[in-house]
């Protein structure tokens, strides 16, 4: 049956092409959706460019025909634009605004087209909802993969249907598998700048971050389960130290080691926060912080025996070795030989993640770290975020390896409090 579908601002938002993803069904844009795109449009970083680029292909339906009347899109639906008639609510928000225009639309076709209200925004499915508006979250990059891979196989056949890196735990011997079960017997209880695994998902996300035959990694698991500190520690391990016995493989791999967090909602300008880049940068950025000084230390004194506040993190990052980047200005750019660690990553879109990936040059490896449990994005959850998106696309890649650390490494205390609260 045709069905028609009433977008929110938040679904273009999410993604520019979302009125290309609904079949030979009709969808329906609120003269507010327009609107808010507008103001949304100008400046730099990823939510003014979603909005550009809404609105550059709204327009190109324009030049086919009458976007109030409806516009027949290639897929057999139509878009159109609508005007709201009457507001069915005392607060006109914008939010509002879109609700009684998808009211309307639906009284006016009442009968032969079903209308669904598409929204990312949870309160605003909830307000349509009350006024007996079928609502929906926007599904089209949903995913449940990452649920049923990422963790250590044992005593168990490895599966055929994927071809990404995994790990096979037989006894006291551990295997790196990939692509049609080929097996790698991997060293175990190695360490990085001096901090050694905790526990056997560790070894394996170790052998991961120095393998050099995997460019993409994802690491999720909740706080303190290492996937950020482990990461660091293998960029810091590729970019300062030399390779032994002749051997050229680790020496200067990567010319840098480059993290970056996304700042949410990812796109604020950093004009906002008072001072330079790096002054604006450091209350988002303070947990990079706190795992550089762990992992290389400051020394309290001089050799003169005075005491120093100059930190080990503060060197790495004036000497270049450690590069903190806002992923607001990552666009346009070309990062070849990099280590390049992405935090947080599951506050991003799943287009944030492809600007990310398609700015990597010859010789980058890219380590996807975050927790989908914990999402700070309004509009997204643990289905429809960017690093959900990226395990679901890259799962059968031979490049890729996918592992989730279920246990906590940061103290008995943090671990039991995350069972406990």
């Amino acid at each position: 049956m045709k069905k028609a579908f009433v977008l929110d601002t938040n679904v273009l938002i999410h993604d520019p092409e979302a009125i290309l993803n609904f079949a030979d069904n009709d969808v329906v844009l609120p003269i507010t959706v327009i609107e808010e795109l507008d103001k949304l449009k100008k400046g730099n970083g990823e939510i003014p460019y979603s909005a550009r680029q809404s609105l550059r292909l709204i327009d190109s339906f324009r030049e086919r025909g009458n976007l109030s009347a409806g516009v027949v899109m290639q897929s057999g639906g139509s878009l159109r634009v609508a005007i709201e008639e009457g507001m069915h609510f005392s607060r006109p928000s914008n939010d509002n605004k879109i609700i009684s225009a998808a009211v309307s639309y639906s009284k006016k076709h009442e009968g032969p087209l079903p209308v669904i209200l598409v929204s990312k925004d949870t309160s605003v499915r909830i307000k349509a909802d009350a006024l007996g508006l079928v609502t929906q979250d926007y599904l089209k990059d949903k995913t449940t993969v990452f649920q049923r891979y990422g963790h250590i196989i044992e005593g168990e056949a490895v599966s055929d249907e994927m071809k990404s890196v995994r790990y096979l735990k037989s006894g006291d011997k551990i295997f790196r598998v990939y692509g049609e079960n080929n097996m790698e017997l991997i060293r175990r209880q190695r360490s990085l700048m001096n901090i050694s695994p905790k526990n056997i998902e560790q070894e394996c996300a170790i052998d991961a971050l120095l393998s050099p035959q995997i460019s993409v990694i994802g690491l999720t698991g909740r706080a303190g389960t290492g996937k950020t500190l482990l990461a660091i520690a293998a960029g810091l391990h590729f970019c300062t130290k030399m390779a032994h016995k002749g051997s050229h493989e680790y020496a200067k791999r990567y010319e840098q080691v480059m993290v970056a967090r996304p700042i949410v909602p990812l796109g604020n300008d950093l004009g906002f926060l008072p001072g330079d880049v790096k002054e604006k940068l450091h209350p988002w950025m303070q947990p990079i912080y706190d795992n550089l000084d762990f992992i290389v230390g400051t020394p309290n004194e001089h050799g003169d025996g005075k005491e120093t506040d100059y930190r080990s993190a503060d060197f790495l990052i004036e000497s270049g070795i450690v590069h903190i980047e806002p992923l607001t200005y990552i666009r346009g750019r070309s990062l070849p030989r990099r280590f390049l660690i992405i935090d947080e990553a599951q506050n991003l879109r799943p287009l944030d993640v492809k600007t990310i990936i398609t700015r990597c040059g010859e010789g980058t490896k890219v380590v996807f770290t975050g927790d989908l449990e914990q999402i700070d994005s309004p509009f997204l959850d643990a289905a429809s975020n960017g690093l959900a998106h990226l395990i679901n696309k890259f799962i059968q890649e031979e490049n890729f390896c996918y592992l989730n650390l279920r246990h906590s490494a940061r103290s008995a205390l943090a671990e039991r409090a995350a069972e406990l609260l």
